[in-house]
Protein backbone atom coordinates (compact mmCIF):
# COMPACT_ATOMS: atom_id res chain seq x y z
CA UNK A 1 0.00 0.00 0.00
CA UNK A 2 1.28 3.35 -0.83
CA UNK A 3 0.21 5.67 1.96
CA UNK A 4 0.23 8.97 -0.01
CA UNK A 5 -3.73 9.38 -1.10
CA UNK A 6 -4.75 6.25 1.32
CA UNK A 7 -6.81 6.50 4.41
CA UNK A 8 -4.43 6.57 7.06
CA UNK A 9 -3.49 9.17 9.62
CA UNK A 10 -2.36 8.67 12.95
CA UNK A 11 -2.74 11.02 16.33
CA UNK A 12 0.32 12.31 18.32
CA UNK A 13 -1.61 13.05 21.48
CA UNK A 14 -3.23 10.75 23.75
CA UNK A 15 -6.86 10.10 23.29
CA UNK A 16 -9.18 11.57 26.35
CA UNK A 17 -11.47 9.13 26.50
CA UNK A 18 -9.68 5.53 26.16
CA UNK A 19 -8.98 4.19 29.37
CA UNK A 20 -6.49 1.64 28.49
CA UNK A 21 -2.91 1.58 26.65
CA UNK A 22 -4.24 -0.77 23.94
CA UNK A 23 -7.20 1.30 23.67
CA UNK A 24 -5.34 4.94 22.89
CA UNK A 25 -2.58 3.41 20.65
CA UNK A 26 -5.04 1.48 18.17
CA UNK A 27 -6.73 4.39 18.12
CA UNK A 28 -3.76 6.89 18.06
CA UNK A 29 -2.43 4.30 15.28
CA UNK A 30 -5.54 4.85 13.12
CA UNK A 31 -6.38 1.06 13.45
CA UNK A 32 -10.46 1.46 15.19
CA UNK A 33 -12.38 4.40 15.83
CA UNK A 34 -14.99 4.99 18.76
CA UNK A 35 -18.52 5.71 17.10
CA UNK A 36 -20.30 5.19 20.41
CA UNK A 37 -19.81 3.98 24.43
CA UNK A 38 -18.17 0.25 23.35
CA UNK A 39 -18.86 -0.04 19.74
CA UNK A 40 -15.59 0.76 17.27
CA UNK A 41 -14.83 0.89 13.88
CA UNK A 42 -12.53 -1.17 12.48
CA UNK A 43 -10.60 1.09 10.04
CA UNK A 44 -8.44 -0.55 7.21
CA UNK A 45 -5.09 -0.98 9.44
CA UNK A 46 -7.08 -2.67 12.12
CA UNK A 47 -9.37 -5.04 9.79
CA UNK A 48 -6.35 -6.24 8.33
CA UNK A 49 -4.82 -7.53 11.84
CA UNK A 50 -8.29 -8.94 12.50
CA UNK A 51 -7.95 -10.47 9.00
CA UNK A 52 -4.75 -11.59 10.36
CA UNK A 53 -5.79 -13.14 13.25
CA UNK A 54 -8.82 -14.56 11.75
CA UNK A 55 -6.70 -16.60 9.14
CA UNK A 56 -4.87 -18.18 12.23
CA UNK A 57 -7.74 -19.01 13.75
CA UNK A 58 -9.73 -20.89 10.58
CA UNK A 59 -6.39 -22.33 10.23
CA UNK A 60 -6.67 -24.11 13.55
CA UNK A 61 -10.38 -24.74 13.30
CA UNK A 62 -10.20 -26.28 9.94
CA UNK A 63 -7.44 -28.78 11.12
CA UNK A 64 -9.86 -29.60 13.66
CA UNK A 65 -12.75 -31.06 11.04
CA UNK A 66 -14.52 -28.50 11.83
CA UNK A 67 -16.83 -26.62 9.29
CA UNK A 68 -17.93 -22.73 8.57
CA UNK A 69 -21.44 -21.43 8.60
CA UNK A 70 -22.72 -18.17 9.41
CA UNK A 71 -25.69 -17.02 11.87
CA UNK A 72 -27.96 -14.36 12.15
CA UNK A 73 -28.05 -12.03 14.70
CA UNK A 74 -31.19 -10.82 14.90
CA UNK A 75 -32.94 -13.66 16.40
CA UNK A 76 -36.45 -14.57 17.94
CA UNK A 77 -36.54 -13.94 21.20
CA UNK A 78 -38.75 -16.91 21.98
CA UNK A 79 -35.42 -18.83 21.09
CA UNK A 80 -33.90 -18.12 24.21
CA UNK A 81 -36.70 -18.22 26.01
CA UNK A 82 -37.14 -21.80 24.97
CA UNK A 83 -33.86 -22.83 26.03
CA UNK A 84 -34.12 -21.18 29.69
CA UNK A 85 -31.87 -18.23 29.06
CA UNK A 86 -33.42 -15.28 28.52
CA UNK A 87 -34.13 -14.29 32.20
CA UNK A 88 -30.51 -15.10 32.90
CA UNK A 89 -28.93 -12.39 30.62
CA UNK A 90 -31.46 -9.87 31.48
CA UNK A 91 -30.82 -6.63 30.71
CA UNK A 92 -27.70 -6.98 28.78
CA UNK A 93 -29.21 -8.69 25.34
CA UNK A 94 -30.67 -5.88 23.05
CA UNK A 95 -34.22 -6.38 22.62
CA UNK A 96 -36.22 -5.45 20.28
CA UNK A 97 -39.88 -5.70 18.26
CA UNK A 98 -40.13 -6.07 14.04
CA UNK A 99 -43.44 -3.89 12.58
CA UNK A 100 -45.99 -6.64 13.75
CA UNK A 101 -44.60 -6.20 17.42
CA UNK A 102 -42.78 -9.40 17.57
CA UNK A 103 -39.78 -9.74 20.02
CA UNK A 104 -36.61 -10.11 18.89
CA UNK A 105 -32.72 -10.26 20.20
CA UNK A 106 -29.44 -9.20 19.06
CA UNK A 107 -27.49 -12.59 19.58
CA UNK A 108 -25.07 -12.35 22.71
CA UNK A 109 -24.02 -15.70 21.82
CA UNK A 110 -25.90 -18.62 19.28
CA UNK A 111 -25.91 -22.06 21.32
CA UNK A 112 -29.13 -22.22 20.43
CA UNK A 113 -29.39 -21.91 16.78
CA UNK A 114 -26.17 -24.06 16.38
CA UNK A 115 -28.57 -27.30 18.21
CA UNK A 116 -31.52 -25.88 16.10
CA UNK A 117 -29.41 -26.61 13.10
CA UNK A 118 -28.00 -29.85 14.04
CA UNK A 119 -31.54 -31.24 14.54
CA UNK A 120 -31.42 -30.71 11.03
CA UNK A 121 -29.03 -33.49 10.54
CA UNK A 122 -28.97 -36.08 13.96
CA UNK A 123 -31.04 -38.91 13.64
CA UNK A 124 -28.85 -41.88 14.62
CA UNK A 125 -25.93 -42.27 17.10
CA UNK A 126 -23.74 -42.56 12.90
CA UNK A 127 -24.82 -38.67 12.10
CA UNK A 128 -21.95 -37.94 14.95
CA UNK A 129 -19.91 -36.52 15.85
CA UNK A 130 -19.39 -33.37 13.86
CA UNK A 131 -18.57 -29.72 14.71
CA UNK A 132 -19.61 -25.99 13.30
CA UNK A 133 -17.99 -22.61 13.43
CA UNK A 134 -18.71 -19.09 12.67
CA UNK A 135 -16.69 -15.69 13.01
CA UNK A 136 -19.77 -13.22 13.60
CA UNK A 137 -20.51 -10.16 15.34
CA UNK A 138 -22.11 -10.43 18.74
CA UNK A 139 -24.24 -7.94 20.76
CA UNK A 140 -24.36 -7.18 24.92
CA UNK A 141 -25.36 -4.51 26.34
CA UNK A 142 -22.40 -4.09 28.86
CA UNK A 143 -23.41 -1.65 31.44
CA UNK A 144 -19.98 0.14 31.58
CA UNK A 145 -17.96 -0.40 28.44
CA UNK A 146 -14.42 0.36 28.50
CA UNK A 147 -10.40 -0.60 28.00
CA UNK A 148 -11.13 -0.35 24.22
CA UNK A 149 -11.66 -3.13 22.88
CA UNK A 150 -11.75 -5.64 26.06
CA UNK A 151 -15.34 -5.12 26.90
CA UNK A 152 -17.80 -3.54 24.15
CA UNK A 153 -21.42 -3.77 23.11
CA UNK A 154 -20.59 -4.79 19.57
CA UNK A 155 -17.93 -7.56 18.71
CA UNK A 156 -16.60 -10.11 16.24
CA UNK A 157 -16.34 -13.63 17.87
CA UNK A 158 -15.36 -17.26 16.60
CA UNK A 159 -17.57 -19.56 18.42
CA UNK A 160 -17.48 -23.27 17.27
CA UNK A 161 -19.56 -26.41 18.77
CA UNK A 162 -19.01 -29.94 18.92
CA UNK A 163 -21.74 -32.50 18.95
CA UNK A 164 -21.16 -36.38 20.17
CA UNK A 165 -23.45 -38.88 20.97
CA UNK A 166 -21.92 -39.55 24.94
CA UNK A 167 -19.81 -38.04 27.27
CA UNK A 168 -16.98 -39.82 25.96
CA UNK A 169 -17.19 -38.61 22.64
CA UNK A 170 -17.72 -34.81 23.97
CA UNK A 171 -14.11 -34.99 26.37
CA UNK A 172 -12.49 -35.98 22.92
CA UNK A 173 -13.94 -33.28 20.66
CA UNK A 174 -13.45 -30.98 23.89
CA UNK A 175 -9.41 -32.24 23.95
CA UNK A 176 -8.89 -31.50 20.18
CA UNK A 177 -10.41 -28.04 20.25
CA UNK A 178 -8.93 -27.31 23.28
CA UNK A 179 -5.67 -28.19 21.09
CA UNK A 180 -6.52 -26.11 18.55
CA UNK A 181 -6.92 -22.73 21.13
CA UNK A 182 -3.06 -23.49 22.65
CA UNK A 183 -2.07 -23.68 18.88
CA UNK A 184 -3.87 -19.94 18.09
CA UNK A 185 -2.48 -18.34 21.44
CA UNK A 186 1.09 -19.31 20.83
CA UNK A 187 0.43 -18.52 17.19
CA UNK A 188 -0.56 -15.21 17.99
CA UNK A 189 2.64 -14.77 20.32
CA UNK A 190 0.13 -13.91 23.63
CA UNK A 191 1.12 -14.60 26.76
CA UNK A 192 -1.71 -16.83 28.54
CA UNK A 193 -2.48 -18.82 31.38
CA UNK A 194 -5.62 -21.30 31.16
CA UNK A 195 -7.74 -21.45 34.34
CA UNK A 196 -10.59 -22.75 35.43
CA UNK A 197 -14.10 -20.48 35.48
CA UNK A 198 -17.60 -19.97 36.34
CA UNK A 199 -19.34 -21.73 33.63
CA UNK A 200 -21.99 -18.31 33.94
CA UNK A 201 -25.34 -18.28 32.00
CA UNK A 202 -23.54 -20.68 29.36
CA UNK A 203 -23.96 -23.66 32.10
CA UNK A 204 -23.17 -26.77 31.57
CA UNK A 205 -20.28 -29.28 33.45
CA UNK A 206 -16.84 -27.35 32.62
CA UNK A 207 -15.53 -23.74 31.97
CA UNK A 208 -12.25 -22.88 31.07
CA UNK A 209 -10.60 -19.52 29.96
CA UNK A 210 -7.86 -18.66 28.07
CA UNK A 211 -6.24 -15.33 29.81
CA UNK A 212 -3.82 -12.85 28.46
CA UNK A 213 -1.70 -11.93 31.32
CA UNK A 214 -1.69 -8.37 31.50
CA UNK A 215 -1.69 -5.66 34.18
CA UNK A 216 -5.01 -4.32 32.65
CA UNK A 217 -7.15 -7.41 32.92
CA UNK A 218 -10.41 -6.77 34.33
CA UNK A 219 -10.02 -10.59 35.88
CA UNK A 220 -8.00 -11.76 38.76
CA UNK A 221 -6.36 -15.02 38.11
CA UNK A 222 -5.06 -17.25 41.14
CA UNK A 223 -2.19 -19.17 40.39
CA UNK A 224 0.19 -21.09 42.72
CA UNK A 225 3.58 -20.76 43.91
CA UNK A 226 4.65 -24.59 44.04
CA UNK A 227 2.49 -26.28 41.45
CA UNK A 228 0.04 -25.48 38.27
CA UNK A 229 -3.23 -24.55 39.87
CA UNK A 230 -4.35 -22.09 38.06
CA UNK A 231 -8.03 -20.63 37.93
CA UNK A 232 -10.15 -17.47 38.02
CA UNK A 233 -11.17 -15.97 41.19
CA UNK A 234 -14.91 -16.17 40.76
CA UNK A 235 -14.27 -20.12 40.91
CA UNK A 236 -11.17 -20.47 43.38
CA UNK A 237 -11.71 -22.61 46.36
CA UNK A 238 -10.98 -20.46 49.66
CA UNK A 239 -9.51 -23.56 51.89
CA UNK A 240 -10.82 -22.45 55.57
CA UNK A 241 -8.43 -23.29 58.29
CA UNK A 242 -10.38 -25.46 61.16
CA UNK A 243 -7.99 -23.89 64.61
CA UNK A 244 -6.96 -26.56 67.16
CA UNK A 245 -9.17 -24.69 69.85
CA UNK A 246 -12.38 -22.81 68.76
CA UNK A 247 -14.16 -22.79 72.21
CA UNK A 248 -15.07 -19.38 73.06
CA UNK A 249 -14.12 -17.60 76.15
CA UNK A 250 -15.70 -14.65 76.04
CA UNK A 251 -19.24 -13.55 77.25
CA UNK A 252 -21.91 -11.94 74.12
CA UNK A 253 -22.09 -7.87 75.54
CA UNK A 254 -23.14 -5.19 73.27
CA UNK A 255 -21.48 -2.50 72.96
CA UNK A 256 -21.76 0.86 71.75
CA UNK A 257 -20.10 2.01 68.56
CA UNK A 258 -21.33 5.47 67.44
CA UNK A 259 -20.37 6.69 63.93
CA UNK A 260 -19.09 3.71 62.93
CA UNK A 261 -19.95 1.76 60.56
CA UNK A 262 -17.25 0.44 58.62
CA UNK A 263 -14.49 -2.43 59.13
CA UNK A 264 -12.11 -0.09 59.28
CA UNK A 265 -14.29 2.72 61.72
CA UNK A 266 -15.02 -0.38 63.96
CA UNK A 267 -11.56 -2.00 63.79
CA UNK A 268 -10.31 1.39 65.14
CA UNK A 269 -13.14 1.98 67.78
CA UNK A 270 -12.54 -1.37 69.58
CA UNK A 271 -9.12 -1.39 68.81
CA UNK A 272 -8.94 -5.00 68.07
CA UNK A 273 -7.81 -7.07 64.83
CA UNK A 274 -9.97 -7.16 61.85
CA UNK A 275 -9.46 -10.61 61.91
CA UNK A 276 -11.70 -10.90 65.05
CA UNK A 277 -14.31 -8.91 63.25
CA UNK A 278 -17.17 -10.34 61.05
CA UNK A 279 -19.28 -8.23 58.50
CA UNK A 280 -22.69 -9.19 57.87
CA UNK A 281 -23.67 -7.98 53.76
CA UNK A 282 -27.60 -8.13 52.70
CA UNK A 283 -28.03 -9.34 49.29
CA UNK A 284 -31.00 -9.70 46.62
CA UNK A 285 -30.49 -12.88 45.72
CA UNK A 286 -33.40 -13.29 42.61
CA UNK A 287 -35.10 -10.26 44.52
CA UNK A 288 -35.05 -12.15 47.99
CA UNK A 289 -32.77 -10.79 50.82
CA UNK A 290 -30.12 -13.26 52.15
CA UNK A 291 -27.47 -12.06 54.77
CA UNK A 292 -23.66 -13.44 53.68
CA UNK A 293 -21.34 -13.44 56.37
CA UNK A 294 -17.97 -13.33 55.92
CA UNK A 295 -14.46 -12.54 57.99
CA UNK A 296 -13.75 -8.48 58.08
CA UNK A 297 -10.58 -8.95 55.85
CA UNK A 298 -12.80 -11.15 53.29
CA UNK A 299 -14.64 -10.27 50.71
CA UNK A 300 -17.95 -11.91 49.25
CA UNK A 301 -17.56 -14.24 46.09
CA UNK A 302 -20.86 -13.29 44.22
CA UNK A 303 -20.45 -15.96 41.83
CA UNK A 304 -20.16 -18.45 44.28
CA UNK A 305 -23.31 -17.43 45.99
CA UNK A 306 -24.93 -17.19 42.56
CA UNK A 307 -24.23 -20.83 42.03
CA UNK A 308 -25.03 -21.81 46.02
CA UNK A 309 -28.91 -20.36 44.98
CA UNK A 310 -28.50 -21.82 41.49
CA UNK A 311 -29.76 -17.92 41.01
CA UNK A 312 -29.94 -15.86 37.66
CA UNK A 313 -28.98 -12.32 39.81
CA UNK A 314 -27.37 -11.43 42.90
CA UNK A 315 -26.37 -7.98 43.92
CA UNK A 316 -26.08 -6.12 46.54
CA UNK A 317 -29.55 -5.09 48.13
CA UNK A 318 -30.89 -1.36 48.45
CA UNK A 319 -30.64 0.47 51.52
CA UNK A 320 -34.18 0.20 52.19
CA UNK A 321 -34.05 -3.71 52.12
CA UNK A 322 -31.08 -3.54 54.50
CA UNK A 323 -33.30 -1.31 57.36
CA UNK A 324 -36.15 -3.78 56.98
CA UNK A 325 -34.10 -7.13 57.42
CA UNK A 326 -31.88 -5.26 60.50
CA UNK A 327 -34.03 -2.97 61.72
CA UNK A 328 -31.10 -0.88 62.13
CA UNK A 329 -29.10 1.67 60.05
CA UNK A 330 -26.92 0.69 57.22
CA UNK A 331 -23.99 -0.43 58.95
CA UNK A 332 -25.14 -2.19 61.85
CA UNK A 333 -25.79 -5.62 60.42
CA UNK A 334 -25.52 -9.05 62.04
CA UNK A 335 -26.43 -12.44 62.23
CA UNK A 336 -28.66 -12.17 65.54
CA UNK A 337 -31.78 -11.57 65.35
CA UNK A 338 -31.45 -11.05 61.17
CA UNK A 339 -34.93 -11.14 59.82
CA UNK A 340 -33.86 -12.96 56.62
CA UNK A 341 -31.85 -16.37 55.54
CA UNK A 342 -28.07 -16.31 56.67
CA UNK A 343 -25.56 -17.87 55.35
CA UNK A 344 -22.13 -17.92 56.85
CA UNK A 345 -18.94 -18.67 55.05
CA UNK A 346 -16.99 -21.64 56.19
CA UNK A 347 -14.24 -19.59 57.65
CA UNK A 348 -16.58 -18.30 60.03
CA UNK A 349 -17.87 -21.29 61.24
CA UNK A 350 -14.13 -21.97 62.75
CA UNK A 351 -14.16 -18.57 64.28
CA UNK A 352 -14.89 -17.83 68.30
CA UNK A 353 -14.96 -14.71 70.39
CA UNK A 354 -15.72 -12.52 67.41
CA UNK A 355 -17.75 -9.30 66.82
CA UNK A 356 -20.97 -8.53 64.63
CA UNK A 357 -23.06 -5.65 63.59
CA UNK A 358 -25.86 -6.46 66.15
CA UNK A 359 -28.98 -4.88 63.94
CA UNK A 360 -28.98 -1.92 65.98
CA UNK A 361 -28.43 1.56 64.91
CA UNK A 362 -24.72 2.67 66.86
CA UNK A 363 -23.59 -0.95 68.47
CA UNK A 364 -21.93 -4.12 67.78
CA UNK A 365 -22.01 -7.16 69.79
CA UNK A 366 -18.20 -8.33 70.78
CA UNK A 367 -17.97 -12.41 71.99
CA UNK A 368 -19.57 -13.58 70.02
CA UNK A 369 -19.87 -17.54 69.12
CA UNK A 370 -21.56 -19.91 67.32
CA UNK A 371 -24.15 -20.34 69.92
CA UNK A 372 -25.20 -17.47 70.07
CA UNK A 373 -27.27 -17.74 66.00
CA UNK A 374 -27.82 -20.41 63.52
CA UNK A 375 -26.94 -20.05 60.12
CA UNK A 376 -29.41 -21.22 57.88
CA UNK A 377 -26.17 -22.45 54.96
CA UNK A 378 -22.41 -22.91 55.65
CA UNK A 379 -20.45 -22.63 52.52
CA UNK A 380 -17.46 -21.28 51.24
CA UNK A 381 -18.90 -17.66 49.53
CA UNK A 382 -15.82 -15.85 49.43
CA UNK A 383 -12.87 -14.57 47.74
CA UNK A 384 -9.98 -16.31 48.22
CA UNK A 385 -6.94 -14.23 49.25
CA UNK A 386 -3.31 -13.94 47.97
CA UNK A 387 -1.24 -16.23 50.66
CA UNK A 388 -3.94 -18.12 50.98
CA UNK A 389 -3.54 -22.14 51.01
CA UNK A 390 -3.55 -23.64 46.93
CA UNK A 391 -6.54 -25.91 46.67
CA UNK A 392 -4.62 -28.38 44.90
CA UNK A 393 -1.42 -28.77 46.03
CA UNK A 394 -1.72 -26.99 49.53
CA UNK A 395 0.93 -24.77 48.76
CA UNK A 396 0.86 -20.67 48.56
CA UNK A 397 -1.34 -19.04 46.10
CA UNK A 398 -0.82 -15.43 44.52
CA UNK A 399 -2.60 -13.34 41.63
CA UNK A 400 -1.75 -11.92 37.97
CA UNK A 401 -4.24 -10.02 35.85
CA UNK A 402 -5.69 -11.44 32.58
CA UNK A 403 -7.91 -10.38 29.94
CA UNK A 404 -10.40 -13.16 28.70
CA UNK A 405 -9.46 -13.78 25.01
CA UNK A 406 -10.84 -17.35 24.60
CA UNK A 407 -13.57 -19.66 26.33
CA UNK A 408 -14.40 -23.71 25.88
CA UNK A 409 -17.44 -25.18 27.63
CA UNK A 410 -18.50 -28.99 28.47
CA UNK A 411 -21.86 -27.93 27.69
CA UNK A 412 -23.01 -31.78 28.12
CA UNK A 413 -26.68 -32.01 27.51
CA UNK A 414 -27.97 -28.65 28.97
CA UNK A 415 -29.21 -27.30 25.18
CA UNK A 416 -29.93 -30.74 23.59
CA UNK A 417 -32.95 -31.59 26.64
CA UNK A 418 -34.16 -27.63 26.65
CA UNK A 419 -34.24 -27.48 22.34
CA UNK A 420 -35.27 -31.64 22.16
CA UNK A 421 -31.86 -32.58 20.27
CA UNK A 422 -31.78 -36.00 20.84
CA UNK A 423 -31.32 -39.77 18.59
CA UNK A 424 -31.65 -43.10 18.27
CA UNK A 425 -28.78 -44.98 19.59
CA UNK A 426 -27.40 -48.64 18.80
CA UNK A 427 -30.93 -50.05 20.56
CA UNK A 428 -32.96 -47.85 19.37
CA UNK A 429 -33.59 -45.80 22.20
CA UNK A 430 -33.56 -41.94 22.22
CA UNK A 431 -30.12 -40.04 23.81
CA UNK A 432 -29.96 -36.80 24.17
CA UNK A 433 -26.57 -35.16 22.54
CA UNK A 434 -23.98 -33.84 23.95
CA UNK A 435 -22.17 -30.89 23.20
CA UNK A 436 -19.12 -28.51 23.60
CA UNK A 437 -18.96 -24.84 23.12
CA UNK A 438 -15.74 -23.02 22.28
CA UNK A 439 -15.43 -18.85 21.99
CA UNK A 440 -12.11 -16.69 20.91
CA UNK A 441 -12.69 -12.85 20.92
CA UNK A 442 -10.50 -11.90 17.39
CA UNK A 443 -10.99 -8.30 18.64
CA UNK A 444 -10.21 -8.87 22.47
CA UNK A 445 -6.83 -11.18 21.29
CA UNK A 446 -5.89 -7.37 19.14
CA UNK A 447 -6.38 -5.60 22.16
CA UNK A 448 -4.67 -8.29 24.35
CA UNK A 449 -1.61 -8.55 22.03
CA UNK A 450 -1.45 -4.28 22.07
CA UNK A 451 -1.34 -4.44 25.66
CA UNK A 452 1.90 -7.10 25.94
CA UNK A 453 3.46 -5.89 23.07
CA UNK A 454 3.44 -2.13 23.01
CA UNK A 455 6.59 0.22 24.38
CA UNK A 456 6.78 4.25 24.76
CA UNK A 457 6.85 4.65 21.04
CA UNK A 458 3.64 2.48 20.42
CA UNK A 459 2.48 -1.01 18.99
CA UNK A 460 4.83 -3.59 18.19
CA UNK A 461 3.25 -6.24 16.34
CA UNK A 462 4.07 -10.13 15.89
CA UNK A 463 4.65 -10.81 12.16
CA UNK A 464 2.48 -12.91 11.71
CA UNK A 465 -0.68 -10.46 12.32
CA UNK A 466 1.11 -7.18 11.18
CA UNK A 467 -1.00 -5.37 9.15
CA UNK A 468 2.04 -4.93 7.14
CA UNK A 469 5.47 -7.12 7.31
CA UNK A 470 7.81 -4.28 5.84
CA UNK A 471 7.20 -0.22 5.70
CA UNK A 472 9.77 1.46 3.38
CA UNK A 473 10.25 4.65 4.11
CA UNK A 474 11.22 7.23 1.66
CA UNK A 475 13.04 9.63 2.79
CA UNK A 476 13.01 12.42 -0.23
CA UNK A 477 10.93 13.04 -2.45
CA UNK A 478 12.89 15.22 -4.74
CA UNK A 479 16.01 13.08 -4.76
CA UNK A 480 15.56 10.60 -8.04
CA UNK A 481 17.67 8.02 -7.16
CA UNK A 482 15.95 7.65 -3.76
CA UNK A 483 11.87 7.38 -5.64
CA UNK A 484 13.60 5.10 -8.39
CA UNK A 485 15.08 2.69 -5.53
CA UNK A 486 11.95 2.69 -3.27
CA UNK A 487 9.55 2.15 -6.38
CA UNK A 488 11.89 -1.13 -7.35
CA UNK A 489 12.00 -2.30 -3.96
CA UNK A 490 7.86 -1.24 -3.59
CA UNK A 491 7.05 -3.70 -6.28
CA UNK A 492 9.63 -6.38 -5.67
CA UNK A 493 8.63 -6.85 -2.40
CA UNK A 494 4.82 -7.19 -3.66
CA UNK A 495 6.22 -9.66 -6.39
CA UNK A 496 8.22 -11.63 -3.51
CA UNK A 497 4.58 -12.35 -1.75
CA UNK A 498 5.34 -9.82 1.21
CA UNK A 499 3.57 -7.19 2.13
CA UNK A 500 4.64 -4.21 2.31
CA UNK A 501 3.58 -0.29 2.62
CA UNK A 502 5.79 2.49 0.79
CA UNK A 503 5.44 5.62 3.05
CA UNK A 504 6.08 8.44 0.34
CA UNK A 505 4.05 11.34 1.80
CA UNK A 506 5.88 14.70 1.81
CA UNK A 507 6.67 14.83 5.59
CA UNK A 508 9.64 15.18 7.10
CA UNK A 509 11.74 12.08 8.01
CA UNK A 510 10.86 12.72 12.24
CA UNK A 511 7.02 12.42 11.22
CA UNK A 512 7.19 9.14 8.78
CA UNK A 513 10.11 7.54 11.63
CA UNK A 514 7.73 8.54 14.69
CA UNK A 515 4.65 6.11 12.52
CA UNK A 516 5.86 3.59 11.67
CA UNK A 517 6.58 2.96 15.46
CA UNK A 518 3.46 3.94 16.58
CA UNK A 519 1.89 1.54 13.47
CA UNK A 520 4.14 -1.38 14.87
CA UNK A 521 5.42 -2.43 11.41
CA UNK A 522 8.22 -4.84 12.22
CA UNK A 523 10.45 -4.31 9.67
CA UNK A 524 11.22 -0.62 8.44
CA UNK A 525 13.58 -0.16 5.14
CA UNK A 526 15.00 3.54 4.86
CA UNK A 527 15.62 4.37 1.73
CA UNK A 528 17.89 7.79 2.09
CA UNK A 529 21.76 9.38 0.69
CA UNK A 530 22.96 5.75 1.94
CA UNK A 531 21.01 4.35 -1.72
CA UNK A 532 24.15 6.20 -3.62
CA UNK A 533 26.60 3.85 -2.38
CA UNK A 534 23.44 1.09 -3.19
CA UNK A 535 22.51 0.59 0.59
CA UNK A 536 18.93 0.68 3.06
CA UNK A 537 19.05 1.17 6.75
CA UNK A 538 16.47 -1.84 8.38
CA UNK A 539 14.91 -1.23 11.16
CA UNK A 540 13.56 -4.09 13.74
CA UNK A 541 10.63 -2.51 15.42
CA UNK A 542 11.16 -4.74 18.34
CA UNK A 543 14.38 -4.80 19.58
CA UNK A 544 15.50 -1.41 17.90
CA UNK A 545 18.42 -3.10 15.83
CA UNK A 546 19.26 -1.20 12.99
CA UNK A 547 21.47 -2.39 10.39
CA UNK A 548 22.95 -1.37 6.98
CA UNK A 549 21.98 -3.56 3.92
CA UNK A 550 22.51 -3.35 0.17
CA UNK A 551 19.67 -2.45 -1.24
CA UNK A 552 20.41 -5.72 -3.58
CA UNK A 553 19.98 -8.35 -0.85
CA UNK A 554 17.16 -6.75 1.60
CA UNK A 555 14.39 -8.81 -0.29
CA UNK A 556 15.73 -11.99 0.64
CA UNK A 557 16.97 -10.77 3.96
CA UNK A 558 13.73 -9.85 5.22
CA UNK A 559 12.56 -12.71 3.97
CA UNK A 560 14.75 -14.83 5.43
CA UNK A 561 13.92 -12.65 8.92
CA UNK A 562 10.25 -13.39 8.63
CA UNK A 563 11.05 -17.41 8.03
Amino acid sequence: MRLKNSFFFTLREDVKDEDSRSGNLLVRAGYIKKSSAGVYMMLPMGFRVIENIEKIIREEMDATGCQELLMPSLIAEEVYVSSGRRAGFGNSMFSLKDRKSQPYVLGPTHEELFAIAAKMKIRSYKDMPFSLYQIADKFRDEPRPRYGLIRVREFHMKDAYTFDKDEAGLDEAYAKQFQAYKNVMDRLGIDYKIVRADTGVMGGLLSEEFQAVTPLGEDILVLCNSCDFASNIEVSQAIAVKPEHMEGTESLELRETPNSRTIEEVVDFLKKPVEKFVKTLIYSVDGKPVAVMVRGDREVNETKLRKLYSANEVELAEPETVVKVTHAEVGFAGPIGIGCELVMDEEVSYMSDFIVGANKTGCHYTGVNQKDFKADKIADVRNIAEGDICPKCGGRVHFAHGIEVGNTFKLGTKYSKALDLQYLDANNQLQYVWMGSYGIGPGRAMAAIAEQKSDENGLCWPANIAPYKAAIVLISLKDEAQVKAAEELYEGFRKAGIDVLLDDRDERPGVKFKDMDLIGIPWRITVGKKISEGNVELKNRATGEMSVVPMSEIIDKVKELLG
